[in-house]
């Protein structure tokens, strides 16, 4: 799978030098600075650190299962900021060159850090343009969503069948999985379980379910 990331670093060139410095254990295989320069940090048939705890589907070791890219990018403390256009487009241009290359990957195991770790990451954040990269076929966006009756039950089946894991299955676990979810499928939606939450996860659940598959790494 790819793994979308944001640095939330003061500029491109610190995040480098953290990603190069072993000490962190940090790294991932690409950074793409807000300009769109691409700077290829690990091989991609080598293992990063990238993603660290977490799981997409039954996949526990993400960082063996997936490429991992770093946006430039800082979210403010108040207010919004988007992504720089030319950091889009070099992305964009990344990751057809990536499918191209590596058909085992289809679009809908293109995830962001909060989607697989729930409550513990929060990037690439609400302003990433999910269904811009969708409308490219580069992502994946639900269609002719019917809103449902709101069910802790349901939600939580069709978020395990999309791929969400809940960092802990209890309440405070399952609420951060709907928080992720909202964050990448309906940014601004607050409060408690809706319909409209219902509607979309249902239908990424019967749209895109999760598959799981391995890939050769080396450490």
């Amino acid at each position: 799978m790819i793994v979308l990331h944001y640095t939330a670093m003061d500029s491109a060139a610190a995040a480098l030098e953290r990603m190069c410095d072993p000490a962190p254990e940090v790294s991932a295989h690409y950074l793409i600075d807000r300009d769109g320069t691409i700077v290829q940090m690990v091989d991609e048939d080598m293992r990063a650190w990238h993603a660290g705890a977490g799981a997409w589907g039954n996949v526990t070791d993400v960082n063996s299962h997936s490429i991992g890219i770093e946006l430039d990018y800082c979210p403010p403390f108040e207010g919004s900021l988007d992504f720089d256009a030319r950091q889009m487009r070099a992305l964009s241009n990344l990751l057809t060159d990536i499918l191209i290359r590596r058909p085992e990957i289809t679009i809908d195991r293109i995830i962001g850090h909060s989607d697989m770790a729930p409550s513990r990451k929060f990037d690439p954040g609400p302003m990433f343009p999910w269904q811009e990269l969708a409308n490219q076929g580069l992502s994946i966006w639900p269609a002719n969503v019917t809103d449902k009756m709101p069910n802790w039950d349901t939600f939580k089946s069709a978020a395990l069948k999309f791929g969400y894991r809940p960092p802990v299955d209890d309440h405070d676990g399952w609420n951060a999985v709907l928080f992720a979810f909202r964050t990448r499928f309906l940014t601004g939606q607050v409060g408690v379980l809706s319909a409209r939450d219902m509607g979309v996860m249902v239908a990424l659940g019967q749209s895109w379910p999760c598959r799981d598959g391995s890939v050769t790494t080396s450490q």
